[in-house]
C-alpha cells in the first residue's frame, strides 16, 4: 500500500530556511521550493500542491498579496495556505489572520508544531 505522496510548495526568500524545511519534510512529502511569489506562480502553472507554506516578508511581491492572488484565482484558491514567517505573533493569531490562511507559524519553528499543522491541514 503505498500511497501517493502529497505536495508541498515551500515559497520563501531565504535559502536557509528553504533548505532547513526542505530537509524536515522531503521524507514525509514531495516538496517543491520557490524563491519568490513570482516564482512560485510559474510553478503553479506546473505543479499542484497539496500546500503552499508562505513567507510574508519578501521582495516583489509579500505573502499578503501572493495569498490575495491565490485566492482571487479559481484554479487556486482553494489550495491551503500556511504562513511560515518571522513576524510576530499575537495572542488571537487564528483572528488576525487574512481570509483564506489556514494558519500561521513563527520562524524560528519548531519541527513538530511545523509537522502537525500541516497533518491538520491536509491530512
Amino acid at each position: 500500500m503505498n500511497a501517493k505522496k502529497k505536495t508541498i510548495l515551500l515559497v520563501d526568500d531565504s535559502a536557509a530556511n528553504l533548505t532547513v524545511a526542505n530537509a524536515l519534510l522531503s521524507n514525509i512529502y514531495t516538496v517543491y521550493t520557490a524563491i519568490s511569489g513570482i516564482r512560485m506562480f510559474k510553478l503553479l502553472e506546473r505543479i499542484r500542491p497539496d500546500l503552499i507554506l508562505l513567507d510574508i516578508e519578501m521582495p516583489e511581491m509579500d505573502g499578503y498579496e501572493v495569498l490575495e492572488r491565490l485566492k482571487s484565482n479559481s484554479d487556486t484558491a482553494d489550495i491551503p495556505v500556511i504562513f511560515l514567517t518571522a513576524h510576530g505573533v499575537e495572542e488571537n493569531e487564528q483572528q488576525s489572520l487574512p481570509p483564506g490562511a489556514a494558519g500561521y507559524i513563527t520562524k524560528p519553528f519548531s519541527s513538530q508544531l511545523l509537522l502537525n499543522s500541516i497533518e491538520r491541514t491536509i491530512g
